[in-house]
């Protein structure tokens, strides 16, 4: 199988914040998103996500927290834990779940 270039097959994304699906690994997905600007809502998931930001910066709310989080960092958010985006990210980001 050939690499995949992730920060070039975001940018050929249609929109931000659209993801596509990389890899099925098991029971876990594996998805690219290209972030903009824009702020993202608050969502809850029934499953752990990763966020690994691949470049730029993410700011995240979660329970009531905001936190930066910086090219080369990963984040995990826990089951029923509810999260957003604030405005101001702008980054290519991996998400990891299931």
């Amino acid at each position: 199988m050939t690499p995949i270039r992730l920060i070039n097959a975001a940018s050929e994304l249609p929109e931000a914040w659209s993801s596509c699906v990389l890899a099925a690994i098991g029971d876990a997905c594996l998805k690219l998103l290209r972030m903009d600007e824009a702020a993202y809502p608050e969502e809850c998931h029934d499953y752990a996500e990763g966020l690994l930001v691949l470049d730029g910066e993410m700011v995240l709310s979660m329970q009531g927290t905001i936190m930066r989080v910086g090219a080369g960092e990963l984040c995990i958010v826990p089951a029923g834990v509810p999260h957003s985006v604030a405005p101001g990210s702008r980054s290519t980001l991996l998400i990891l779940d299931s």
